[in-house]
């Protein structure tokens, strides 16, 4: 079976699209449909799985949860009408507003790693960011003793962050190799996943190396509260919400 087309790579704000079934499966009262092309985002990279619908003339199959597993997008659910067969012409339908919730809250952690450059004294490194809802965060390496008082740095560090959002710059996305990125990023990760193009995605002239969904102007992601920084084991936790 050929690899799912990441067709959300391309274009984050398109929410509709045609695809075919290349599969069908069934296991353990769960339903998973494999399409020759997706723009559901497969959970990954700190952020949550898109939800939505795949729909036919009569069927009707509700996307409950999305993974990517061996170069192929799994959407995992349940038919609430009919059922499909390989080869049939689906519409994908993806809920508007889970999208925008997710790709707002992965949209300001990384304004939050942009605010964090403004501090020239302070040479923490991006780790691992968690933008779910519940709790969203991002970690740092590095010492959480470089940013002095924690609660003046909290609302420093807010200031810049929304200073960046008012600045309502454009995203837009570009694919390069990973030596290439180093001329548009400020930072890029070790370990790029494996199956997937590399992209790096442009909060105006800023680069940022990120196969997730973004919003398409920072102004949208509003006001954004860091509500806690704090040293958690190895890593420096900036706790936020927006």
């Amino acid at each position: 079976m050929n690899p799912t087309t990441l067709t959300y790579l391309e274009d984050m704000n398109l929410l509709s699209l045609e695809a075919e079934v290349l599969a069908v499966e069934e296991d353990e009262g769960k339903t998973t449909i494999v399409l020759n092309r997706t723009i559901f985002y497969p959970q990954g990279g700190g952020q949550p799985f898109d939800q939505g619908y795949i729909r036919s003339a009569s069927e009707t199959f509700k996307v409950e949860e999305v993974r990517f597993v061996d170069g192929l997008v799994r959407h995992i659910g349940m038919f609430e009408h009919g059922s499909f067969k390989a080869g049939d012409t689906v519409q994908c339908e993806v809920d508007a507003e889970t999208r925008l919730l997710h790709a707002r809250l992965h949209s300001a952690g990384h304004v939050v790693d942009l605010a964090l450059l403004e501090f020239p004294h302070i040479h923490w490194k991006p780790g691992k960011g968690y933008h779910f809802p519940q709790g969203p965060y991002v970690e740092y390496a590095g010492e959480i003793e470089e940013a002095g008082d924690i609660e003046v740095f909290k609302k420093e560090l807010e200031d810049k962050a929304n200073e960046i959002v008012k600045r309502a710059d454009t995203v837009s996305i570009r694919f390069m190799p990973k030596e290439e990125m180093y001329t548009v990023c400020h930072s890029v990760p070790d370990y790029l996943p494996e199956g997937k193009p590399a992209r790096v995605v442009m909060y105006g002239s800023a680069g940022i190396p990120c196969g997730g969904t973004h919003v398409s102007n920072l102004g949208t992601i509003g006001p954004i509260t860091i509500r806690k920084v704090k040293k958690e084991k190895d890593a420096i936790r900036v706790s936020y919400s927006a």
